[in-house]
C-alpha cells in the first residue's frame, strides 16, 4: 500500500483556465467526504471542485474508489483523476481539482489532459509512504557518536528514529526496512568502529517512504 505522507497543492494553466489540484491523505469516505466539502466551501467561487478518492476496502482486500466531474462533461474529470491515483498505486489518498474557467473551451481530449495533469504536478510534490514491514531496534552509543547516528537516519529513506534519549549513552529508538535490516545493522556497527550496541524489538507493518532506488 502507498499513499502521501500530507496534504500538498499545486496548480496548473491551460489555456487560461487555473486547475488547482490539491492532494490529502485520508482513512475512509467520511474524511474523504469532509475534504471535497471543504474545497468546495473554500473555493466556491470556482466552476467546477472535481474530486476523486481510493480507500482500503471496508471489508475484505481490494479498494474502494470513486469519482466526480462536478459539472464538467462525464468521465472528463474524475475517472481522468482516479487513473492518476491508481497508476502511482495510491490507498487513503484524495484529490481535489478546482477549475476556474478560463474562457476557451478545451474539447474533451483536453480536459482529460488538464485533469491529469493538475493531479500529476501536485503528486511530484508529496512525499509518498508505503507499507513495508519494519523492524524496531534500539541503537545505544556514547554522546561523542549522536552526530554520526543522526547524519546516518537523515540519510537514510528507510531508517526513521526519533531525538535520542539522554543518560548514561544515548538512545535512539529506530525503524528499519525488515529487509534492510541486516545491511543497516552491519552499516552501523561500521560507522562507529563497533561502539554501538543494537538490540532487536518487534516487527510490523509500518509506513516508511518510498525508496529512491
Amino acid at each position: 500500500m502507498r499513499t502521501i505522507s500530507e496534504e500538498v497543492q499545486d496548480e496548473i494553466i491551460v489555456k487560461k483556465s487555473r486547475f488547482i489540484c490539491t492532494l490529502r491523505p485520508v482513512k475512509d469516505k467520511e474524511e474523504a467526504e469532509q475534504f471535497v466539502a471543504q474545497m468546495k466551501k473554500k473555493y466556491w467561487d470556482a466552476r467546477h471542485n472535481c474530486s476523486a478518492y481510493i480507500l482500503p476496502a471496508e471489508q475484505g482486500s481490494g479498494v474502494y474508489v470513486h469519482s466526480s466531474d462536478d459539472g464538467e462533461p462525464s468521465s472528463t474529470a474524475g475517472k481522468p483523476m482516479l487513473s492518476v491515483l491508481e497508476g502511482a498505486d495510491l490507498v487513503g489518498v484524495c484529490a481535489v481539482v478546482t477549475r476556474y474557467f478560463g474562457g476557451v473551451l478545451l474539447g474533451t481530449g483536453g480536459l482529460v489532459r488538464a485533469y491529469q495533469d493538475a493531479v500529476s504536478t501536485a503528486l511530484a510534490k508529496a512525499q509518498l509512504l508505503e507499507q513495508v514491514e519494519a523492524l524496531e531496534v534500539t541503537a545505544e552509543v556514547d554522546y561523542t557518536l549522536v552526530g554520526k547516528l543522526q547524519n546516518f537516519i537523515s540519510a537514510n529513506s528507510r531508517v526513521l528514529g526519533n531525538e535520542p534519549e539522554y543518560g548514561e549513552k544515548a538512545v535512539f529508538h529506530l525503524l528499519f526496512e525488515s529487509a534492510q535490516a541486516d545491511i543497516l545493522e552491519k552499516e552501523l556497527i561500521e560507522l562507529t568502529n563497533g561502539k554501538i550496541r543494537l538490540e532487536r524489538g518487534e516487527s510490523r507493518l509500518r509506513l516508511l517512504p518510498v525508496s529512491e532506488d
